[in-house]
């Protein structure tokens, strides 16, 4: 039956020439294996007789070369065609995300599970595919030979092949739905782990972790029983085929006696009978193979869902020069019917409580969130700063120009205007210091964060807490700072602060997803629950 992945996974395949050169090589490895047997037999028999045959000798020892030396270049050609088609794969799902943008309809962990590891089942898929094959053609060439040698021996192993047939297609339809099951639950459970690891801090604070751990862990008896499901079918697989090829080689090794006490086979023929039958068998024995292609097939068909969606429409906004409108905005339940104008140049601030919306409004306002109702105008050329910054890139100073073309020369000037340069050349090798190897502090790190905003000289700078870890007076020279760095851009800052708010040209008071006020921190003070948002309510 066909699955949505397959077309994905037959590119997959087509796109490279690898998996030709593996077939190929798999076909001389095969023809070698076929040949084996009935090589082996004319050399007992040579040995029986007492004589000596040189060709016999050599023959069955390039074979024997063969099939070894063809077996160890398809395990080099078998690991580059997969990670050649799995790093073509992750580039292709990667692409598709970024595309979709922010917020993706993919959930953090389980875009991560897609990535990593059905990219990397899939990409398995032309090794999965010729191992199939040419057991396949072994066993179709193992049935001949044994015609060959003796009729009756290929026609009392033809009788077993109904039986083989049945237990790979019982195999396959048992355990396609417990594979794509066990995928997708896999994938919902790294979605919550990592949205607990992202929470840590709120989780600690909070005095939830028990019921967060039982969260995370919800899925997991569905998970259980779908890999109950695949190893009950895999263990009913196993014993019935342990049975069958046994067998199938007795029924022919007695047919094959037959044959020589009736003078029609030698006991070498006995010794190739009883290798064909084994190689005829092949198929039942990479029963396992099956179990990878469905799950390949399972993986093949989460990645076509990444990639069939569509991506939402988001209209280019109009040029504002850093004037930023919303009307009507909502996002969820996260924001409901914003009204809100930012005149440009302005220094704005976004206050409120744990939960009123603050992360999600300065997303819409720096062009990161899409909405779901409303009209955006502005962000034109944005630079946005977080609380727990990402730094990308091989060096401290690289992180700070990841993508841009920025020199040295820039770099120095935005890690100054962040307050961060004092620090950075303290390192031991400067701005060259290897991201991993710098021992920074939660402020130190958001500095930089925020130096590599600065360095896109935006018209719209967006910190989304990108201060939190700094001391007030740390805060304020940053802010100081940052007046001079870009003068007369438009600024937006999430904040806890009253101090912080009380710097700001604009404070947007936000309570349940909705603006509550807009005015200066001054104007604002006056209200007892804007002083509770600082406050605690104290």
């Amino acid at each position: 039956m066909a699955k949505p992945g397959d077309a994905l996974l037959f590119s997959v395949v087509r796109r490279d020439h690898r998996p030709w050169l593996l077939m190929l090589n798999a076909a001389v490895a095969t023809t070698g294996g076929l040949l084996l047997p009935a090589a082996l037999a004319d050399a007992v028999d040579m040995a029986l007789s007492g004589t000596f045959v040189l060709f016999t000798v050599v023959w069955l020892l390039v074979l024997a070369a063969t099939e070894i030396i063809g077996d160890a270049i398809g395990i080099v050609l078998a690991a580059s065609t997969t990670s050649r088609a799995t790093a073509w794969l992750r580039r292709k799902l990667s692409r598709k995300l970024l595309e979709l943008g922010h917020p993706s309809p993919f959930a953090a962990g389980d875009a991560v599970s897609r990535v990593t590891g059905d990219c990397g089942n899939a990409g398995g898929i032309a090794v999965t595919l010729i191992t199939l094959v040419v057991t396949a053609v072994s066993s179709a060439g193992a049935v001949v030979a044994l015609a060959l040698l003796d009729w009756r021996l290929a026609a009392v192993f033809v009788l077993s092949v109904p039986l083989a047939g049945l237990l790979i297609r019982t195999h396959m339809r048992m355990t396609a739905d417990d594979v794509l099951t066990y995928q997708e639950v896999s994938g919902e459970v790294s979605a919550r782990l990592l949205d607990s690891v992202s929470g840590l801090r709120t989780i600690a604070s909070a005095g939830i972790a028990d019921r967060e751990t039982d969260r995370v862990l919800e899925p997991l008896p569905r998970l259980a029983a779908a890999g109950a499901g695949m190893w009950r079918t895999q263990a009913r697989m196993m014993w019935r085929a342990g049975l069958l090829l046994p067998a199938v080689e007795v029924a022919v090794l007695t047919a094959a006696g037959f044959g020589v006490m009736e003078g029609r086979l030698s006991t070498g023929d006995v010794l190739a009978a009883l290798g064909y039958s084994a190689l005829g068998m092949g198929i039942v024995g990479q029963m396992t193979q099956l179990t990878v292609l469905e799950r390949t097939r399972a993986s093949a068909s989460r990645i076509v869902e990444v990639l069939d969606t569509e991506a939402p429409e988001r209209p280019a906004p109009k040029r504002s020069n850093g004037v930023i409108e919303l009307r009507g905005v909502s996002v969820g339940e996260a924001l409901r019917d914003v009204d809100l104008m930012i005149p440009a140049g302005t220094f704005a601030a976004i206050v409120g409580s744990s939960g009123a919306g603050k992360s999600t409004l300065a997303a819409v306002l720096g062009g990161l969130s899409a909405v779901d109702a409303g009209e955006v105008t502005g962000h034109d050329s944005v630079g946005y700063a977080f609380e727990r910054p990402a730094l990308l890139g091989t060096t401290i100073g690289r992180s700070i120009g990841y993508g841009t073309d920025a020199d040295e020369v820039q770099v120095r000037d935005a890690a100054v205007a962040a307050q961060v340069h004092d620090v950075l050349i303290r390192l031991p090798r400067g701005y060259e210091t290897p991201v991993a190897d710098a021992p920074l502090s939660g402020g130190e790190a958001q500095r930089i964060g925020l130096a590599r905003a600065i360095i896109r000289d935006p018209d719209v700078l967006v910190l989304d807490d990108a201060m939190a870890s700094l001391d007030t007076v740390t805060e304020a020279e940053v802010d100081k700072a940052l007046t001079t760095a870009l003068p007369g851009r438009t600024r937006v800052v999430v904040t806890h602060r009253a101090a912080t708010a009380a710097r700001a040209d604009l404070v947007v008071w936000l309570e349940d997803g909705r603006v509550r006020g807009t005015a200066t921190h001054q104007e604002l003070w006056t209200n007892a629950d804007y002083r509770a948002v600082f406050t605690g309510g104290e």
